[in-house]
C-alpha cells in the first residue's frame, strides 16, 4: 500500500506549535463572532483569514537564510523610521491618537512592526559588535540612539503602550548582550525618579487618568474607570464555566468597550469562563516556552538574540494586556495576541513566530538535521 505524500517542507514545519495556536485563533474567532451578535464579518472570518495569510509569510520566513536577516536589519529598521515619520505627516487619527497609514486593503499600524524591528537591528548590532567592547559606550551609545528614535517618534503618537512596548524588547537584548549591570540599575533608578516628573509633565491628561484609575478604579466608575470596571465585572461573572457561548450581557450590551480588540479577553472569560481562560494561557504558556527552547538551541549570538527578542515581545504583548484587563496593569492599547481582532497585531506576532522558526532551522541545519 502506497503512503500519502507528504511535501518536506510541510512535514518540517513546529506543527507541535502550529496546531495549538491555530486553535487558539479558531478560539478567538469564536469569541469575536459571539462579539458581532452573532456575524462573520466584520470581525470573526477576517481574524481567521488573516491567520491563514500570516501562518504562510511565516512559513516562508522560516527558510530564509540567516545572512538575509542581517543584511536587512538597517534598511528594515530605516524603512521602519520612514514609515513612523509618515505617520505623523499624513497618518489616520483614531480614538485621539495617530497611528495608522492607509493601505487600501488595510489599515498599517508601523509602531507594531517596530516591535520585531527594533529586536533584528539590535540583535544585529551586538552580533558584530567585538566582544572585547560589549562593556564600553559604544555598545551603548549607538543601541540608546537605535531605540530613542522610533521610541521617541511612537510617543509622539501619543501611543504610550507602544513605546514601552519596543522599549522594553530593546532593553531585554541589551541586557542579554552582556551590557554592565551598573547600567540597567541607573537607568531604573532614573526612571523612577523623573516618572513623577513625567507624569505631570510629558503625559496627556488621558493617559494621567489612565494611571488614576489604575490606583483607585472606583474613583470615576462612570467616566475614566468604566472600561476597567465593566472589564473586571465581565471576567468575574464568567465564574468557572462562564455564561455560555453568546451569553454574554456586557459584550453584547455594550457595556464593555472594545470587546473585540483590547478587552477581548474580559469577552470571553464572561461566556467561557476559567475555562477558556486556563486554554488560553496554557496555549501562551506553550508558544513561550517553545520559543525559549528555540533561543536556547540557537547556534550563534546574533540568533539567540534574536529568538529571545522575539519571544520577549510575544511575551509583553500577552503580560500587559491580561494585567490590564483585570486590572493590575493601567489601561494601554496592547491587544491579546491570535485572540484579538487586528491586522498588524496578527502580523507582527506572525513575524515573531516566522523568526523563531528561522532559528530552529538554522539550529537543525547546524546539527546535522534535515534543512
Amino acid at each position: 500500500m502506497q503512503r500519502a505524500y507528504i511535501p518536506a517542507f510541510i512535514a518540517r514545519q513546529p506543527w507541535g506549535v502550529i496546531l495549538p495556536l491555530s486553535a487558539l485563533v479558531v478560539f478567538g474567532g469564536a469569541v469575536l463572532y459571539s462579539a458581532a451578535g452573532g456575524h462573520l464579518m466584520p470581525w470573526a472570518l477576517l481574524h481567521v483569514v488573516r491567520f491563514v495569510v500570516f501562518l504562510g509569510m511565516a512559513m516562508v520566513i522560516s527558510r530564509i537564510p540567516q545572512t538575509w536577516f542581517k543584511n536587512a536589519a538597517l534598511p528594515s529598521y530605516a524603512l521602519l523610521c520612514v514609515l513612523l515619520v509618515l505617520v505623523e505627516l499624513i497618518g489616520r487619527v483614531g480614538g485621539g491618537s495617530q497611528r495608522w497609514l492607509n493601505l487600501g486593503f488595510m489599515q498599517l499600524q508601523p509602531s507594531e512592526l517596530m516591535k520585531p524591528g527594533i529586536v533584528l537591528v539590535l540583535a544585529w548590532f551586538y552580533s558584530v559588535l567585538p566582544p572585547s567592547e560589549i562593556r564600553t559606550w559604544r555598545a551603548i551609545a549607538p543601541a540608546v540612539v537605535l531605540l530613542g528614535l522610533p521610541a521617541g517618534l511612537v510617543m509622539l503618537q501619543p501611543d504610550l503602550g507602544t513605546g514601552l512596548a519596543i522599549s522594553f524588547g530593546a532593553v531585554v537584548i541589551m541586557f542579554l548582550a552582556g551590557l554592565p549591570l551598573w547600567l540597567f540599575i541607573t537607568g531604573g533608578a532614573t526612571v523612577a525618579v523623573a516618572a513623577p516628573l513625567a507624569f505631570f509633565t510629558v503625559l496627556h491628561d488621558y493617559q494621567r487618568k489612565r494611571v488614576l484609575v489604575f490606583l483607585d478604579p472606583e474613583s470615576d466608575p462612570l467616566g475614566s474607570g468604566y472600561h476597567i470596571t465593566q472589564s473586571k465585572i465581565a471576567i468575574g461573572s464568567g465564574g468557572l464555566f462562564g455564561k455560555g457561548f453568546g451569553q454574554g450581557s456586557q459584550s453584547h450590551l455594550d457595556y464593555l468597550p472594545e470587546a473585540h480588540t483590547d478587552f477581548v479577553f474580559a469577552t470571553m472569560a464572561e461566556e467561557w469562563g476559567m475555562i477558556g481562560g486556563f486554554f488560553v494561557l496554557c496555549v501562551f504558556a506553550l508558544v513561550l516556552r517553545w520559543g525559549l527552547n528555540v533561543a536556547l538551541r540557537a547556534p550563534d549570538r546574533f540568533s539567540r538574540l534574536l529568538a529571545a527578542g522575539m519571544v520577549t515581545t510575544i511575551f509583553f504583548y500577552v503580560c500587559i494586556n491580561l494585567m490590564m484587563v483585570m486590572g493590575l496593569a493601567p489601561v494601554v492599547g496592547i491587544p491579546l495576541p491570535f485572540v484579538s481582532h487586528g491586522g498588524s497585531s496578527m502580523m507582527t506576532n506572525m513575524l515573531c513566530i516566522g523568526t523563531l522558526m528561522a532559528v530552529d532551522r538554522w539550529s537543525r541545519t547546524r546539527d546535522g538535521g534535515i534543512r
